[in-house]
């Protein structure tokens, strides 16, 4: 028999409850795994009481049953982006064009080729870092540097079957209020989305029709309050739309079918 990991070490877990970390213990069993000796830990722990996102610090994050390599600098895969990626497998097929846009560590796209087999991925983010990491993750795929669409080889127009746009919608007044470890260590460019947060979405979906084949569909995560404007920013673009909600996810993602 293997045995199971070793307990959480007590003084680790005592620095980060008093740092206010909710999972200290279980934030203690992989810090503790990440070290190499007690002179790494001792680094790694006074890194996350400062507000170092714990996935940065160990190198990975659990997202959708998968293990995604995550880079300092680079956005954190969300638990509530699982909401996109549900719908996003729900409608793909295998042979189809998937475009994860914005894709930042290519959680989503990893996420949607595991449950869907044999889909034609194609991945996108303007962040340098944010690519290097994504290629990381998604090892054969097409990873492309650029704006948006901008980044996207041409041939893909009226091809994609599923676009989902990991795009940011915290408002930039909101950014300040944000906590730490979000606003302190993961890209500006990933966080804000305007004055109300929807100027990427604006974007995003204004572009969308000449990218999405009959039938496609572009997906994307807003707020619960900017959600009126974004049915409205959807159908002003010619798409038919759908909004889902996941209380347990807290999540909230509007999908856009063109005809």
């Amino acid at each position: 028999m293997h045995p199971g990991p070793a307990p959480p070490d007590h003084a680790v877990v005592q620095r980060l409850r008093g740092a206010g970390c909710v999972f200290a213990e279980e934030e203690a069993v992989l810090l503790v795994a990440a070290a190499r000796d007690p002179r790494e830990l001792s680094r790694l722990v006074d890194r996350r009481v400062a507000g170092t996102p714990l996935e940065q610090l160990v190198g990975w994050a659990e997202f959708c049953g998968l293990r995604i390599a995550v880079a300092p600098g680079v956005f954190v895969p969300r638990r509530r982006t699982g909401l996109v990626v549900r719908e996003a497998v729900a409608l793909a097929r295998p042979g189809a064009v998937v475009v994860d846009l914005c894709c930042g560590t290519g959680a989503v796209g990893a996420a949607v080729a595991a449950a869907v087999p044999g889909i034609d991925l194609h991945a996108a983010d303007v962040d340098p870092a944010a690519v290097r990491c994504a290629r990381r993750n998604l090892p054969g795929v097409p990873v492309h540097e650029g704006d948006l669409f901008a980044a996207l080889p041409g041939e893909l127009a009226g091809r994609v079957a599923v676009l989902t746009a990991n795009v940011p919608y915290v408002p930039t007044a909101v950014i300040p209020l944000m906590p730490p470890e979000a606003r302190d260590h993961e890209p500006r460019i990933a966080l804000d989305g305007g004055a109300d947060g929807l100027a990427l979405v604006r974007r995003v979906v204004a572009d969308a029709p000449a990218w999405l084949a009959g039938g496609g569909a572009v997906l994307f995560e807003c707020g619960e309050g900017q959600t009126g404007t974004a049915v409205d920013v959807v159908t002003t673009a010619g798409l038919a739309v759908r909004v889902v909600t996941d209380d347990d996810l807290g999540a909230t993602v509007v999908v856009g079918r063109r005809p």
